[in-house]
């Protein structure tokens, strides 16, 4: 009771705020997401991503280096695929020296302690931009799922230590789990984008990918027959719980700042690490406003990665990591 009980006391210096203060970040949050493109000698930045590059393979090496000299010790990968190798089965997927599986054991060669996280999804080799196969207007999902899990499967026999499906499509993990269990991957890890919605922060990724759906007769212009409402709440943790039980190791809600209160429900509710993609269009308009000089760049960052972390996220897949390790020295 005031005034026996003051609060401020434990704010009043930067010595005793940091004594009690309840999040704190730290490398060990993050999950990098590397973007990795066909030729050599590429560092190409996205135009809609600043300060963030898609890598040829042989400076993929040298960024892994440095994420692991600056403490940084989980990758996720995603790969830029040439228009020539698209169609709608996404057959590169389970091409085992596609760009993905090089990519995989290229990290593992520069870095063989580094985590390697492995996207799984169609939409880069869709020639339709789809996370799925696409038929007479709709995307399919069993045929989806027999094609992300043979995607998963090459994935683990080429080295990846999880499996990222990002599809949404329904009983894929069950699937995954399955057939990595049968082809003797057991230690091979699935993070599952559980909650992921429909949301329209995607599209810097989907530049940097070349991966948005086409506009063409029959063919859905969105994603939102497999992705989440995003006026849904309660659907996420049924979404989340069954990837649980079909055997998920980690689960995602993504995107990051606007579903706070899913990633607060879901921590709540299971037992497993949760996981945050802060994604590239919250990464855009921060880096955007900073460069008009509306806000402070650095600031508006941590306050950000420390809200999701506050909110219930055991890792944060983030564009930001770099940027965030160098501030914390």
């Amino acid at each position: 009771m005031y005034p026996l009980i003051r609060p401020r006391r434990l704010r009043s210096n930067e010595a005793i705020r940091s004594l009690v203060r309840e999040t704190i970040i730290s490398p060990s949050d993050f999950l990098v997401p590397l973007f990795v493109v066909e030729g050599k000698g590429i560092i190409e930045e996205i135009p809609s991503m600043p300060n963030y590059y898609r890598l040829s393979l042989d400076n993929l090496t040298k960024e892994v280096k440095e994420l692991w000299n600056m403490g940084l010790r989980s990758v996720l990968l995603f790969v830029k695929v040439p228009d020539n190798l698209k169609d709608n089965k996404g057959s590169e997927a389970l091409n085992e020296n596609g760009l993905m599986q090089l990519a995989i054991k290229t990290v593992k060669n520069a870095c063989p302690d580094m985590l390697v996280m492995t996207d799984v999804a169609l939409d880069p080799y869709s020639s339709y931009g789809h996370d799925g196969i696409v038929a007479d207007g709709e995307i399919l999902n069993d045929e989806s799922v027999e094609v992300l899990t043979e995607m998963s499967v090459s994935h683990a026999k080429a080295g990846a230590d999880f499996v990222a499906p990002s599809d949404m499509m329904d009983g894929r993990i069950l699937s995954i789990r399955e057939a990595l269990e049968d082809e003797g991957y057991l230690n091979t890890g699935i993070m599952a984008y559980s909650a992921k919605y429909a949301s329209a922060f995607y599209g810097p990724f989907r530049d940097a990918l070349d991966s948005a759906p086409v506009d063409i007769k029959n063919v859905p212009k969105d994603k939102k027959s497999y992705q989440m409402d995003y006026a849904n709440r309660f659907e996420a943790i049924r979404e989340t719980q069954m990837d649980i039980d079909e055997g998920a190791d980690i689960v995602m809600v993504k995107p990051g700042l606007c579903y706070l209160d899913i990633v607060r429900e879901i921590k709540n509710e299971v037992d497993v690490p949760v996981a945050v993609y802060q994604v590239s269009g919250e990464y855009a308009m921060v880096k955007a406003a900073a460069e008009k000089g509306w806000l402070d760049h650095d600031a508006v960052m941590m306050e950000q990665l420390t809200a999701i972390k506050r909110a219930g996220a055991n890792m944060i897949a983030s564009y930001f990591a770099k940027d965030a390790v160098k501030l914390l020295g």
